[in-house]
């Protein structure tokens, strides 16, 4: 069923929404209400278009007067008024620019060349018994049986290890990239404040000093890790030293939270729905459809930002250039014109085109290695534990616009 529309919806009061503390717990009854007005939103305030069908965003994410570049975005981060008005902004945006999500064309398929390679399919399957022993260490620290927060105890810690083995990172870093982690995600954040901004300013400029001295050390220890790889690219002359630096800060914020969101949403969605629990128990062989499954019903990335490069036309929306795009990943994984029963929660769905992971040339770098994690670490809880059931209820963050993710998920575990 194809999307048409004469031009973009208008008249909503999309921060009174975004911002309200019912939406972020639950966003999707008010994203259908949206989506059935129109697949295109313009809201008049801000110059944002928001996009809410999946024909739309696909166009939008494969459309060549579309990218990220943020240069492109009118009035930008980069200008004299905007660094008087806000220098800690500024020096911020500014720091985390040189990065291949924040760049289009030659630039961003120069940076990508150097990661692409580690993590297409091949080498990521060649990781899976470094991620299956992890896995199997977190399970093995926790009790047989008792309550846990599958958060705290299991979906945070478990992606932070893989990256430090990934990276060659020390162990010992753990907490310390996590916070960074924490602070830097506010980045793309609509919500946040100037207190975050400062946060995130701190921790851009703490991770970065740590990486500059990590990279060499591995430098003059002859690594032959992924940090290796991207080493000998920066030595090679192939990106800049605050390129490197920028996109390694960019991979750990990434791969971390990327993954906690989709164990966490993932098994909260299993134990709202015990019959696809005992379904998957039976039949693992759906492991893999329903880790897709999580993230089309439950991304945890709300938003996907793009930027028009030029005037471009979107299911008969004329999009000025240089307006930001928002697409609203939330509604158009659910959009009834693609998917059937799009609210249902099926662990075997076949057809399962979602675009948590974005798509076109910015299409998520790390979305093999995503999925493994997904597949190892739903096959580990459920290999530890005949029993798992809800402990209480669930706590969604709300302090966060751009990622949808539970701060705690208490269960009950139990052997028998």
């Amino acid at each position: 069923m194809a999307e048409t529309t004469t031009g973009p919806v208008t008249g909503h009061d999309w921060w009174a929404m975004l911002t309200d503390r019912a939406f972020l717990e639950n966003p999707y009854a008010d994203l259908r209400r949206l989506q059935q007005q129109g697949p295109i939103h313009l809201d008049e305030q801000s110059g944002i278009y928001f996009v809410l069908g999946h024909e739309a965003f696909g166009a939008v994410a494969k459309s060549p007067k579309i990218g990220r570049d943020t240069h492109y975005w009118n009035p930008g981060w980069n200008n004299d008024e905007y660094r008087q008005r806000d220098p800690v902004g500024h020096e911020l945006y500014q720091g985390v620019q040189p990065q291949m999500i924040n760049v289009d064309g030659a630039d961003h398929k120069r940076m990508r060349a150097v990661w692409e390679d580690a993590f297409k399919l091949p080498a990521v399957k060649d990781m899976a018994p470094m991620i299956e022993a992890e896995a199997a260490r977190l399970v093995a620290e926790l009790p047989d049986e008792g309550e846990i927060d599958l958060i705290r105890d299991f979906a945070g810690p478990m992606p932070m290890r893989v990256l430090c083995n990934l990276l060659n990172l020390p162990s010992s870093m753990d907490d310390t990239i996590h916070g960074w982690s924490e602070a830097l995600i506010r980045v793309a954040d609509v919500m946040i404040s100037p207190e975050d901004k400062q946060r995130a300013l701190d921790a851009m400029k703490a991770s970065k000093d740590f990486l500059r001295g990590f990279l060499a050390e591995r430098r003059a220890a002859g690594d032959a890790s992924l940090t290796g790889i991207i080493i000998r690219a920066q030595d090679d002359g192939v990106v800049s030293e605050e390129e490197t630096l920028t996109n390694m800060m960019s991979m750990l914020i990434a791969g971390h939270e990327t993954t906690v969101t989709l164990i966490g949403n993932g098994m909260r969605l299993l134990l709202d729905n015990p019959e696809q629990m005992a379904r998957l128990r039976a039949d693992r062989s759906l492991v893999r459809s329903a880790v897709e499954e999580f993230m089309r019903c439950e991304p945890g990335g709300n938003m996907i930002l793009r930027v028009a490069r030029e005037e471009v036309e979107i299911c008969g929306t004329l999009i000025p250039a240089g307006a930001p795009i928002l697409g609203m990943i939330g509604a158009v994984n659910r959009d009834p014109a693609r998917f059937d029963n799009p609210d249902l929660f099926d662990v075997g769905r076949v057809g399962n085109a979602h675009f948590t992971f974005g798509g076109g040339p910015h299409v998520c770098l790390g979305a093999p290695l995503a999925r493994l994690e997904g597949l190892v670490a739903v096959n580990a809880l459920l290999d530890r534990w005949p029993s798992i059931t809800l402990a209480g209820t669930p706590v969604w963050r709300t302090d966060r616009l751009n990622a949808r993710g539970l701060a705690t998920l208490p269960v009950k575990v139990g052997r028998g």
